[in-house]
């Protein structure tokens, strides 16, 4: 049996981290993490600390959409929501590059150039987190009869830079992630505006997440980032348990034909009762999915991270620990560094 308080070996990097730099992000993980790293994002800075919102110029750029009239006292920081334009057939509408492997490309040369110089681990592999199309156009396009067929487009479009992103890194140092947010949402079912979106909510969301899996050459890890939302540091909305997380996993093993190399599943900072990890019990993963837990908080540090460790171990035996979601949105380098040192203080020794 696993000691209770025995310390992860692994750590997991979600996405953004909030430094200014691609080089800062990873001599700075490097430094303060170092073997422990599996694989290791850029950081997404710049726009990209804002998850999708560096989409949206892509979106109103496109001379297929138009944008909806905003309604009467709307506020200029919200997005206008997008349709298709008026006298476009949607057979017609198509993407231009979206820029995610180009700015792949340029952060792998960083990555490599990390490792030459023994600021990264050797093993690591470079991480790209990426999207579903669903999520960016279920939160810039209109929900009318018009959007399934800009989704579509869309996943044309993330299809196309994942074919070149595969052909510009090598598959045995790229892992590719899948930040599944408005799915979780809908397959959790208690977030008002996510209900009755879809007729039949857990096959077409399955649906989705497989075709875009399939994209992904088998050589090319795939992981998930199951996502309860992050805006200003909070959830959308608190899961109640792991439960939900547990049954997409479980869904998504036994539906993808292909290896699944990780998932990743928030654990509210508040939670280190029984009754939030009990779900983990019934988790059914492949042979070497590895599962990493979102038990890093900096309002609580190591002690609170060590908490949430032990009551998870009580019914899941071997995993990595992370933060709950992305360090890029609302922290300053000192919170982010916070955060590392709290990773690694309570993670095991290399």
């Amino acid at each position: 049996m696993t000691d209770p308080h025995s310390s992860p070996r692994r750590i997991h990097l979600v996405g953004a981290i909030g430094l200014d730099t691609v080089a800062e992000t990873f001599s700075t993980v490097g430094r303060i993490l170092g073997e422990r790293l599996v694989r290791v994002p850029d950081g997404e800075p710049g726009g990209r600390r804002m998850w999708i919102a560096w989409q949206f110029p892509l979106l109103r750029a496109n001379p297929y959409l138009q944008a909806v009239a905003p309604p009467p006292g709307a506020s200029a920081i919200n997005f206008p929501l997008m349709r298709l334009a008026d006298g476009v057939d949607p057979g017609e509408l198509s993407f231009c590059e979206l820029g995610y492997a180009r700015e792949a490309r340029a952060s792998y040369a960083d990555f490599t150039a990390a490792q030459a110089a023994g600021r990264l681990p050797s093993h690591a592999r470079f991480q790209v987190s990426l999207p579903t199309p669903y999520a960016v156009v279920s939160a810039f396009c209109a929900r009318d009869e018009h959007q399934p067929a800009i989704e579509r487009a869309y996943e044309r479009a993330m299809t196309r830079e994942l074919d070149m992103l595969c052909a510009q890194i090598p598959h045995g140092s790229l892992a590719i992630q899948w930040d599944v947010c408005p799915e979780m949402l809908v397959w959790d079912g208690r977030l008002p505006r996510m209900k009755d979106l879809f007729t039949d909510p857990h096959e077409q969301i399955l649906s989705r997440l497989e075709r875009v899996s399939g994209q992904v050459p088998r050589d090319v890890q795939l992981g998930f980032h199951l996502c309860y939302g992050d805006v200003d540091g909070r959830h959308f909305i608190e899961p109640q348990d792991a439960g939900k997380m547990v049954e997409l996993a479980n869904a998504l093993t036994r539906r993808l034909s292909r290896p699944i190399a990780y998932f990743h599943m928030p654990v509210p900072a508040g939670r280190s009762d029984a009754e939030y990890f009990r779900p983990l019990a019934g988790l059914a993963l492949g042979p070497g999915t590895e599962l990493y837990l979102g038990c890093v908080h900096v309002a609580d540090g190591v002690e609170g991270t060590r908490r949430r460790i032990a009551a998870a171990r009580a019914f899941v035996a071997d995993f990595g620990i992370a933060t709950e979601c992305g360090m890029g949105r609302c922290k300053t380098p000192e919170v982010v560094t916070r955060l590392l040192e709290i990773h690694a203080g309570a993670a095991a020794p290399a």
